[in-house]
């Protein structure tokens, strides 16, 4: 099969083609795994936190953790889907299933939490193998294409609206408008028809696209919101959107962050968060680790009800390289997937 490896770290200003188009042998599912025929992945900046080391994956490994595909065939004792059943993979590939985390439904904080393309070959591939227990199916209204971001982009901004704590009339901001930022905008216009959404962007295409999708305001991570706000998402890999946008939470307000890492070179800014601007007054800083499986179950339910569509640039397998680098050079609208078969 072919599929793109991640063979070793690379800055991707310096190197902006790290991964290798190879061929490798079909996987075998495991007695519990399911076979999958890969159509679709979505690309995610979590890929780039694999390929420069922020996030230390196995090496080598098969990227990619937005996944939809057929059903090939099930080991032995996998019984929930047959063959020919479209499915979907997200970044939450296995987990222990016993510990208190998992007992509780909070998979995503098991210690031996294991993510799909990071610990495991995942979807830049013809074929990958998952536990039939960390695959859904997907909901007939969706293009394999349009399902692709869903699985992380997504599932992981749905955990991120749910964790706002968000009232219907509260407002929202948004910090980066890429493929999750686009998804929870409409999410909240859903969710919370009386919200107003905020968007921060440095990319003026992309605050001219959240105006599209129906925000009442979009400017600058620098700047400030002419509003207070209730609640903030931020998406962004970097730092001094943070702490700008702690300065525009309303008392009691909720800032989070939605990134597995944040990069390195802006660290200092820290340094400028000021306690009685920035954080009195109860303000409060919560991070997402990712999702669990009932967050992915049940986005997908709602995306369906709402006919969720995300706007999609798409790529072939062979071009994956150009897609993570224009999504390092910000050249993003929607979300970006690669066409597998």
């Amino acid at each position: 099969m072919k599929a793109q490896v991640l063979q070793r770290f690379a800055d991707m200003r310096e190197q902006p083609e790290p991964l290798t188009l190879c061929r490798l042998p079909v996987p075998v599912p495991g007695e519990h795994e399911i076979l999958i025929r890969v159509s679709a992945c979505g690309v995610c900046h979590t890929e780039l936190d694999e390929i420069e080391g922020r996030l230390s994956p196995r090496l080598p490994v098969v990227p990619g953790h937005q996944v939809v595909g057929r059903v090939e065939k099930g080991g032995r004792s996998a019984k929930r889907f047959q063959p020919g059943d479209r499915v979907g993979v997200g970044w939450i590939y296995s987990a222990c299933g016993h510990c208190e985390f998992c007992k509780n439904g909070l998979e995503n904080l098991c210690p031996e939490f294991q993510a799909t393309g990071r610990d495991a070959d995942g979807g830049y591939a013809e074929y990958m193998t998952v536990a039939e227990d960390f695959a859904y199916q997907v909901p007939d209204i969706f293009t394999d294409i349009q399902a692709a971001p869903l699985f992380c982009a997504g599932g992981t901004g749905f955990r991120s609206l749910r964790l706002t704590g968000l009232v219907n009339g509260q407002n929202l901001g948004l910090t980066g408008f890429g493929g999750s930022g686009h998804l929870v905008l409409q999410m909240a216009r859903y969710l919370f028809p009386d919200s107003n959404v905020f968007v921060f962007a440095r990319n003026p295409a992309e605050r001219s696209f959240a105006l599209e999708l129906g925000a009442v305001w979009a400017g600058d991570p620098a700047e400030t919101a002419p509003e207070p706000l209730h609640a903030i998402i931020d998406t962004t890999p970097a730092w001094r959107p943070v702490v700008a946008a702690m300065a525009n939470l309303a008392p009691g307000g909720r800032l989070v962050i939605n990134a597995i890492r944040k990069e390195g070179r802006d660290q200092e800014v820290l340094l400028e968060l000021d306690y009685q601007h920035h954080l009195w007054l109860e303000k409060e800083i919560k991070s997402v680790a990712n999702v669990c499986r009932r967050d992915v179950a049940d986005f997908l339910e709602l995306a369906a009800k709402m006919d969720l569509k995300p706007e999609v640039e798409v790529y072939p397998l062979e071009r994956a390289n150009q897609a993570l680098y224009e999504l390092k050079t910000g050249k993003i609208r929607g979300a970006k997937v690669l066409r597998i078969s």
